[in-house]
C-alpha cells in the first residue's frame, strides 16, 4: 500500500475542493490517501498542473511512494516550496529558506 500527501500553500479555494473529493484534509491545504493508484496520482497531478498553468500562484506538493525514487519517495512540485529541495547521496533533503 503506498501513501500519497498533498500539501498546498495560497491556491485557488478550487483546488481545496477538488482534493478534499478525492483525499482526506488532514489539516488546512493538507490531504492524505493510503490508496491512489499511480494512475489515480498522475490523474490527480494533470488537473492541479492545469490549474496552475491557467493561473500560477502559491505551490503544491505531491509526495507518493516510488522505488525508483531517491530515498523511495516520488515527488512533484509546482510553484516555489517554503523549503528548498536537494538530492543527496540517494536522499532527498529540505532546507528551509533563508
Amino acid at each position: 500500500m503506498s501513501l500519497t500527501v498533498v500539501v498546498t500553500r495560497d491556491v485557488a479555494p478550487r483546488y481545496r475542493g477538488f482534493l478534499a473529493s478525492i483525499m482526506l484534509e488532514v489539516e488546512p491545504g493538507t490531504y492524505v490517501s493510503s490508496g491512489l493508484t499511480p494512475g489515480t496520482r498522475s490523474r490527480i497531478w494533470k488537473v492541479v498542473t492545469e490549474w496552475w498553468n491557467d493561473a500560477p500562484g502559491g505551490s503544491c506538493i505531491m509526495v507518493a511512494t516510488d522505488r525508483e525514487a531517491p530515498g523511495g519517495l516520488g515527488l512533484r512540485v509546482l510553484g516555489e516550496p517554503v523549503a528548498g529541495i536537494a538530492d543527496v547521496e540517494g536522499f532527498r533533503l529540505f532546507r528551509k529558506g533563508e
